[in-house]
């Protein structure tokens, strides 16, 4: 969840660790530090936004060229001055800033303070700075041996720097369960380290991605990456195709803005050269690999969380509707826990933005131990979950900085509808004619979103009728369901307003209880097999004074004479429908939010990858 950045080489550090901060906010700003190395070791730290920090370091020395900074979602311990970033051990000697859980803390705190050590926060990652002087000191080994020592003794998840006082010219990495990355600079012996690229790729797109149980250590300008059990590594150095640009504004206000007005880029570019309409020809290399397992499959698992399990239930409905093939969609952080049975020909799907998530990568690991076949679907090249599975296909989202997914969950839908047309194709399960004519839907789907974008100013309106309301209900039957699930999960992430999402058939069994004058009802009511029934479910709710907001097919008349607002949507294929009908839901919570005050890009006790249970 946290964030992390570290420097050494020529360059004087605090500009590059500060800006790396910045960058990595989306990934925690509950509070910030750096800790810098130039003949002593100086922590500066606070609580708040990096903002608050680089303002805070205004009145002290910053100059050096060694030094690491560190964003934090709280874990263990408020968010506070003491509890961030990095921290000293006992003697002062180390400092270290870390990402993740370390589950045994207490234990080794208690042993530590039995040999004197008195602690200055309620963090679990002190404790391990602790331990690692505690070894340094007492026995007998080398810097990069003491760490691995004390890596060795604790049980949970991490990604972790280190900085020590004697020696000048020595960063320390290690990651077990959360991403480290390490960038290789372009002056000689010039080393980046972050949890992603966003903070280094201004200057070097040569990465190095350590694998769990590894540790790098750099040392008079080389780098040498070792297991914790001491077996040396050959590091593969990649070229990531991420641009500067991605990761600015680009002159809108918020990042989430910008997210959603490039989903016809996005959705396009999940697309690109898999997709020919004109050529009946549609082909994405991960599922042809697999295609016998496909072919042949009794049952396919899908798995994620959040945005990505509704992702995930919209896939459901594609594969079971095109492919004939049985789906299960599980809550990633339920299914490792609850003895789930797997079968060897079974194939899971996991579905990840950050390909980091902490639950998604334990449920990928359970099911390979039972023999299953993995295929992610992920937006991050390079990361754990795609190293992780035994095949996959990538959504070319581009970078998301917006805590709330809002491109990457049209991006996963835009993978998973072509996953369920190659699977329906491959195992002659949907007519040729019913095969072109979604080939050539999916691709309009970008200009067709293009247009819903032009209803903004229509949704600001909205927004600002509804921007006090208390709770919202988001209705929907078939492929509406899962949207109607996003739509409100982007309400309450971002605007802090609850929201709940139902089939719509289900209202009359409980949610109906809550309608009267002041609850707004936002409806999925496109024009499809279950439109009648969705018309009679509206009329039950204007019935007891319910507010209806409804998302409906341009030229839809008998809706619009129920509804207090309409939002008219292209025209498309219902299984295509969630493409379009989210975006709207997407841009009203974005402006509720905006009205109330909500910082968008940054939701309170949020952040943008959770790689921690």
């Amino acid at each position: 969840m946290c964030g992390i950045v570290a420097y050494i080489g020529p360059k004087e550090v605090y500009p590059i660790l500060i800006k790396g901060l910045q960058r990595l906010e989306y990934r925690g700003y509950d509070s910030a530090g750096i800790a810098i190395l130039n003949g002593d070791l100086k922590v500066f730290k606070k609580a708040g936004k990096v903002s608050d920090l680089h303002e805070y370091a205004k009145d002290f020395d910053t100059k050096g060229k060694l030094g690491m900074g560190h964003t934090r979602w709280a874990t263990h311990g408020e968010p506070n001055d003491r509890n961030a970033h990095p921290h000293y051990s006992q003697a002062g000697r180390f400092a270290i800033i870390h990402n993740g859980i370390i589950e045994n803390y207490a234990s080794i705190k208690a042993e530590l303070t039995k040999r004197g050590h008195e602690f200055r926060s309620d963090t679990d990652t002190e404790v391990l700075v602790h331990l690692i002087e505690d070894i340094y000191e007492n026995g007998n080994v080398s810097l990069d041996e003491a760490v691995r020592l004390a890596l060795g003794e604790v049980i949970g998840a991490y990604a972790i720097v280190i900085l020590a006082n004697d020696h000048p010219n020595d960063l320390i990495c290690a990651r077990k369960g959360s991403p480290i990355v390490i960038g290789v600079g372009k002056e000689p012996g010039e080393y980046f380290v972050a949890s992603d690229a966003t903070p280094i790729i201004e200057y070097t797109n040569n990465v190095i991605y350590l694998n769990d149980g590894e540790v790098g250590h750099i040392s008079d300008g080389e780098l040498t990456v070792k297991t914790i059990e001491n077996q040396v590594k050959t590091p593969y150095i990649h070229e990531l195709e991420m641009k500067l640009e991605q990761l600015e504004k680009g002159g809108y206000e918020h990042f989430m803005l910008k997210e959603i007005y490039e989903q016809p880029r996005s959705i396009w570019d999940s697309m690109r050269g898999r997709i020919d309409a004109q050529k009946g020809f549609l082909r994405l290399g991960g599922v042809a690999e697999y295609e016998n397992k496909f072919v042949n499959a009794k049952r396919i698992v899908i798995i994620g969380c959040g945005t990505s399990w509704h992702a995930g239930l919209v896939a459901e409905y594609l594969i079971e509707d095109l492919a004939r093939i049985p789906v299960e969609v599980e809550y990633a952080s339920e299914f490792r826990y609850r003895n789930p049975v797997i079968y060897e020909d079974d194939i899971v799907i996991p579905i990840s933005q950050s390909g980091e998530t902490a639950d998604t990568l334990a449920a990928i690991e359970l099911a390979k131990s039972k023999g299953a076949t993995i295929f992610g679907v992920c937006n991050v090249v390079g990361s754990s979950i795609p190293r992780a599975t035994h095949g996959g296909a990538y959504t070319h989202a581009g970078p998301e900085i917006g805590v709330a997914s809002t491109k990457a969950f049209t991006a996963q839908v835009t993978v998973l509808t072509m996953i369920a047309l190659q699977i329906a194709r491959q195992r002659g399960t949907i007519t040729d004619s019913r095969y072109h004519q979604l080939l050539n839907e999916l691709e309009s789907i970008p200009a067709k979103v293009e247009k819903v974008l032009q209803l903004n100013g229509q949704l600001i309106d909205i927004a600002e009728r509804h921007k006090d309301a208390r709770n919202f209900l988001y209705l929907g039957r078939g492929y509406g369901f899962p949207v109607a699930l996003e739509g409100a999960l982007k309400l309450k992430e971002i605007s802090y307003i609850h929201a709940e999402g139902y089939p719509a058939a289900e209202m009359k069994h409980g949610p109906i209880a809550l309608i009267d004058e002041e609850m707004p009802v936002v409806v999925i009511a496109n024009k499809n097999e279950t439109y009648e029934k969705v018309v009679s479910n509206i009329q039950e709710v204007k019935a007891r004074k319910g507010k209806i907001i409804a998302i409906v097919t341009e030229g839809d008349e008998t809706v619009k004479q129920l509804a207090d607002y309409c939002i008219e949507i292209p025209e498309c294929d219902d299984v295509l429908m969630p493409l379009i009908s989210v975006v709207p839901l997407q841009l009203l919570s974005y402006h509720i939010a905006v009205m109330r005050g909500c910082n968008v890009d940054q939701p309170r006790n949020l952040a943008k990858s959770v790689t921690v249970e």
